[in-house]
Parts: structure tokens; sequence; C-alpha cells
């Protein structure tokens, strides 16, 4: 192979540092944690936690920019279908094991094994093979070449071989891992208690000695905790407590676009949801800006397929007929699919992320305007996910994570078999393009491909999307250090610093 394109000039190899951590920073989060396995997960709430205990090969910035993580560098054959990395020297696990490729292979492997069942596993179907060709370089052989390569690396999430299979083969009640921060205590429904890795391999990070996750579900509870300095940092704000939180002295209220959204699912393996004309009715029948007013108090902006924070990728909604509000319209497509009376649907939902259960709400008053009865279930957030893993719905209100390529919006949640793709949804033409996207590298050519592929999905997919929100994070003046990712991510609750 001759090595290309060199993508990173190679970052310092770090090795772990001694030095006085200070301070236990206390984060206030909504939802406890649905499990820890790093490869399974889907909630935020997850992912708020591990992704301090975990890392990957690359990372995302504030800026959505890609930075070294456990690879320092790597190298791009000229026909774009080897990949070579160099893996950072001086990593260790939290059980005191030196990190090499060949964790990098067994975590790839992992999640591409069905029986792991990974969600991620869709990210990395173009990947023909994963080999060790050195203690601290890993190749990545691809069948054709993949443009969200790169980007998807944030998610393979490196864990230890004998951890997994110490523990039967599933993470969800262990965490062991190189990032920043050691699991040290559950105390269920009540808080996750993380400890600073003294062997971390970026000098001088973490800056505090402990996080506490503290679960508390009440919004009102939150804001109380974060004026009175027992909460250092709300990372997710909802957009009617933000605006209590906007002039609290000793308080700072960040925002930034959130690359995720909110959204109606549609299980098109049911009736009536199966007919495309149904599905478009439905999006007929949505106000999106009442609902922003309702439930954003205006902090958020009409979205389709893709978040306009991808600003280079995401078709204006105006090009998407069925997003202006016609109920009468929404009434005829209903009638010429045989529901001239409307029906009546389950629509299932959980209360922990207030967005969520706002948006349920006034989605059912507003398809009730047209005929369309749903019976609201608003189900503990366990029950919720396994619900929604196994595909046991009319409907739901949720909220999905953003990416920083089309291809992770996409590809997993709509092309056939993707393994988010809880809709059992199914059109050739969209896969045809979705493999295109993925497998086309020119800019301008993949810009009109997912343009293509939002006005095919915005108006008879299995998704209504409804509005892409201001991400608000509260911290108080005793905080330095945090910022906010658009993804959500907590990357930087290493650089935190207590004053």
């Amino acid at each position: 192979m001759r090595a290309a394109r060199l993508l990173l000039i190679a970052a310092v190899a770090f090795v772990g540092t001694a030095f006085a951590q200070q301070g236990r920073l206390e984060v206030a989060i909504d939802t406890a944690p649905v499990g820890l396995d790093p490869h399974i997960v889907t909630a935020f709430s997850s992912f708020a936690v591990i992704g301090q205990i975990y890392d990957g090969l690359l990372e995302v910035d504030s800026g959505l920019e890609l930075e070294p993580a456990l690879a320092t560098s790597w190298t791009v054959s000229d026909d774009g279908l080897t990949y070579v990395f160099q893996l950072r020297n001086g990593v260790k696990f939290h059980n005191g094991r030196p990190f090499s490729a060949d964790d990098v292979v067994y975590s790839f492997e992992r999640i591409m094994n069905p029986e792991t069942g990974s969600p991620q596993a869709s990210r990395f179907n173009e990947v023909a093979s994963a080999v060790a060709t050195g203690t601290l370089e890993v190749t990545f052989t691809l069948n054709v070449p993949f443009a969200p390569f790169l980007s998807n690396l944030t998610n393979l999430t490196v864990v230890p071989r004998e951890v997994v299979e110490a523990n039967g083969g599933s993470l969800q009640q262990v965490a062991v891992g190189t990032g920043p921060f050691m699991l040290k205590e559950i105390v269920p429904d009540t808080y996750v208690l993380l400890a600073a890795n003294p062997d971390y391999y970026r000098p001088g990070q973490p800056k505090v000695a402990e996080v506490r996750y503290n679960i508390v579900p009440e919004a009102s509870t939150r804001a109380a905790g974060i004026r009175t300095g027992t909460y250092h940092i709300i990372p997710d704000v909802d957009p009617a407590t933000a605006e209590t939180l906007k002039n609290v002295r000793g308080v700072t209220l960040m925002g930034v676009q959130d690359l995720s959204y909110t959204l109606l699912g549609l299980n098109v393996s049911r009736a009536p949801f199966n007919d495309p004309r149904v599905r478009e009715a439905i999006n007929y029948a949505i106000d999106r800006a009442e609902l922003i007013d309702a439930v954003y108090f205006g902090n958020a902006v009409e979205g389709g397929p893709l978040s306009p924070g991808l600003a280079a990728w995401a078709t204006d909604t105006s090009d998407f007929a069925c997003y202006a509000s016609n109920p009468d319209k929404a009434r005829e497509l209903l009638a010429e699919a045989g529901y001239p009376d409307g029906f009546h649907a389950g629509l299932l939902t959980f209360g922990t992320i207030q967005v969520v259960s706002d948006a349920a709400q006034v989605l059912q008053a507003q398809l009730a305007r047209v005929g369309i009865v749903l019976d609201v279930n608003v189900a503990e957030f366990g029950a919720f996910v396994q619900a929604w893993r196994n595909s046991d719905f009319d409907t739901f209100v949720s909220l999905n994570g953003g990416s920083t390529d089309p291809d992770g919006y996409l590809h997993r949640t709509f092309v056939t078999g993707g393994s988010t793709n809880v809709f059992k949804f199914s059109d050739p033409a969209v896969d045809q393009l979705l493999q295109l996207g993925r497998t086309t590298t020119a800019f301008g050519e993949r810009v009109n491909i997912y343009d293509h592929l939002q006005k095919r999905l915005a108006c008879t997919g299995p998704i209504s999307h409804l509005a892409y929100g201001t991400l608000f994070s509260a911290v108080t003046d005793a905080v330095t250090g945090f910022q906010q990712l658009p993804t959500r991510g907590l990357r930087y609750l290493r650089e935190v610093e207590l004053r």
C-alpha cells in the first residue's frame, strides 16, 4: 500500500501525569443511565456517563471537527480502501492493562457480531476487515470507498475483552475504559459517581477528582439546585426551565443549535401506517410552528431529516410541501387511503425529557383535528427503550441524536434492516440513495444525493421530523472550562475546574 494523504499530523504521545485534582463536580441529569455498554446503549442518559469512561479512535470538538483520541494519525491509500492508524502510546485501561491495537480489533468485531445486537453495526457495513498490523497500529480495509468512515470512528468505542468475558459478554453493569474518569459507585435512580483516572493520557486532565451525576427527574428541582449551588452543571435544560434561568445571578445559560431532533415515529409494519398517504397526511396535520411555540418557547426551528446545524447538507424545509400545515389536505389523503373518519392508534412516549412529553401532548391535539385519535402511553424510560428496540409500538414520540455526517443520521435509521430502523421501513430507492451517499466521495455529489434523500423521506418516510431546538446548558460561576457540543457529548467535562 502506498501511504497517501496524511490526514492529521501525529499528535504527541501522552503518558499519565501525576497532579492534584480538586473537588467533586456535581452534574444534574433527568434520567438514570439505561445500561453502560457503549456498543449497545442508545439513550442520551447512558452516553452522558460512559462518554467519560471510554474513548474511541477519534472524537469531535465543539466546532464539529474530528480530533485524535486513541488514534494519533492515519494514512489512506490512493484508492481510498485502506486506512492505517497509529495508536497512542502509554494508554492504560482502568484495570491497569496497557491498551493496544488488538483492543481496537476486538471492539470492532464485537460491534459487528450479530449476537451483540449493536446499533452501531450499520455504521461499519462497508468495512471488510480490521487487523492489528503492529502493537500500536491497526489497518482497516474497506469494500468500497466510504465517505463517512472517519466520522463513524467516533462511535468505535474501545473496550477490554477480558472485562466483557468476565461479565458474561455484557457491559451493561460494569465499565472499564481508557477515559478520563473511572466508574466508582452507582446508587440506582439516585446518582452515578465517577473518579478521576490517575493514568489518563492527557497531561493535566481531568481537573476534578470526581464527577457525580445526580438523577433528578423534576426540572424544577434541577433548577433550584443550580440556583443554590447544589449542582454545578445541568447539561440539558428544557426550554421552559431555560426561561427561568436566563437572569439568575451566579448562573450562566449557554446555548447552541442542537443536532438532535424531536420526532413522531411510525411503525410501517402496522396499518394504517403502511400506507404512505397516511404518513403524508400526518405531516400535513402537524403544525410545526405551533409546536415550536408551545414546546420550545420559540427556541427551535422546523427541521427535516437533517439538522440546520449541518448547514452544508440540510435541505430547506420550504422544499417539503407537507410542512405547510393543511388539515384539509390531511383529511383528503386520509379519505383516499380509506380512512375518511380517521382512526385510533397508540402513541408511546416517556416523561423524563420535557420537550418529548410536551410534544406528545401537542401532537395528540393536532392530529385529533383530522380524526386521528392517539391513545398516549407515558412509559417508564427503560420500558420505552425496550419497546422501541422491539418495534412494539404504533407510533412514538422521542428525541433522536445527531451526527456530524448525514450518513450518521440517515443510514442506520432508514436503510432496510438498519440497526436503528425500528420502523420496519423499506424503500429500494432510499436504500440505493443511502448506499450512494456513503460510497460517493465527491462532496458536491454527496450533497445532491442527500438532498434527494431528504425530499423523499420528509413527507412519506416513517418519521415525522418536528423540530431542532436550542440545546441549553446551565453552569454556575464556580465552573470554568466547560464547552457545549451540538452532539450533546460531554467530552469537555475533563477540562472543567472548580473555583
